[in-house]
């Protein structure tokens, strides 16, 4: 694919300094760009790079495209610019094309316009897959699944019986969505299982990561609300719900029934505890342990930079000296606030 300068301006919301007629087919980074590709500058820190880019045209903004030697389209956020131009070069395959003649279709299933269905995929009874859904080779859709306009579904993923999921959603391999989420009753030292009857709720423009799981509802759902974007390798339990927006990195985890509000940004092997609301627009940095429900917005962080083995060692034996310390230094204090 090929375009001008011009229908890129266009689509991004720039506008051209230079040849509008430049043809554009690929984008790179400013040190890798040759000619025919574009490249953008996001951080002020590169800027240096505009004067040795090979690029045929950069993404900047009004304050930096004096600097450039070739053309440019100039515009507010060229970070946006990049993740536009980026959409209308992808060449990302589907993940199906048609429906593969090994594909295992039950009757009972409703299949919109444009369907495809890869290679040894099983769609169960009562499917409802919308129009232009893709599904890949040796994924599971399981009884009266229902799945929204235009969503794409990579291979090997496991969709259980009942779950719902939008339009225009994304889904990466090896994901499980629905399996039980972790309910048992203790009887004695023995464990009950308790069967999750609710299902997962999945909201429009949501895109989920390869290999992250999310249990279905113990008895009302787990629901993931619109443009929720969600990273590889995330735990996500039973009746768990999350907010508008709302980001989350690797490997984070969440307990069961606690509620996530809109807009908030969870860095990676961030852990929150069950049963806990979390307001709109808190950020929390990577490593970070949530075990209370936060009612204000903000930047939360509990992790433990590293630091090398000795001072780390010296450092727990301090803390292990606390308590001691602690009822010494009251003594002292009481002892001080009787002189005075």
């Amino acid at each position: 694919m090929t375009y001008i300068l011009a229908d890129i301006a266009k689509k991004i919301g720039a506008v051209v300094q230079g040849d509008e007629q430049c043809e554009i087919s690929s984008i790179a980074t400013l040190t890798a760009a040759t000619s025919g590709q574009i490249a953008f500058l996001a951080n002020s820190k590169y800027s240096a790079q505009l004067s040795t880019t090979n690029a045929s045209a950069i993404i900047v903004t009004k304050a930096d495209a004096d600097k450039c030697q070739t053309n440019a389209l100039v515009m507010d956020n060229p970070y946006m610019g990049y993740a536009l131009v980026a959409q209308l070069l992808d060449s990302t395959p589907k993940p199906a094309k048609n429906i593969h003649a090994s594909a295992v279709i039950a009757e009972g299933v409703t299949l919109g316009k444009g369907v495809s269905i890869g290679a040894n995929a099983v769609i169960e009874t009562g499917v409802e897959l919308a129009d232009g859904v893709s599904i890949g080779a040796g994924s599971f859709i399981g009884i009266a699944a229902q799945i929204g306009i235009n969503t794409t579904i990579w291979s090997n993923v496991s969709i259980y019986h009942g779950v719902v999921i939008g339009e225009n959603c994304l889904v990466h391999a090896n994901t499980v969505i629905g399996a039980d989420g972790f309910g048992y009753a203790n009887n004695k030292g023995s464990w009950v299982k308790i069967p999750q009857l609710g299902s997962v709720i999945i909201g429009d423009n949501v895109e989920i990561g390869a290999s992250t799981t999310i249990d279905r509802g113990a008895l009302g759902d787990t629901i993931i609300k619109d443009g929720v974007i969600l990273d590889n390798q995330i735990q996500i339990a039973h009746n768990v719900i999350i907010g508008e927006n709302t980001a989350i990195a690797a490997c984070s985890v969440i307990a069961g029934s606690t509620e996530i509000g809109k807009n908030c940004i969870i860095a990676g092997l961030v852990g929150i505890n069950g049963h806990i609301k979390i307001t709109d627009g808190c950020v929390f940095t990577g490593m970070t342990m949530v075990t209370k429900a936060i009612a204000k917005p903000g930047v939360y962080s509990s992790g433990m930079p590293c630091q090398p083995n000795k001072d780390w060692h010296k450092n727990n034996a301090r803390i292990r000296k606390l308590e001691s310390l602690t009822k010494r230094l009251s003594i002292v204090e009481k002892e001080l606030a009787l002189k005075s």
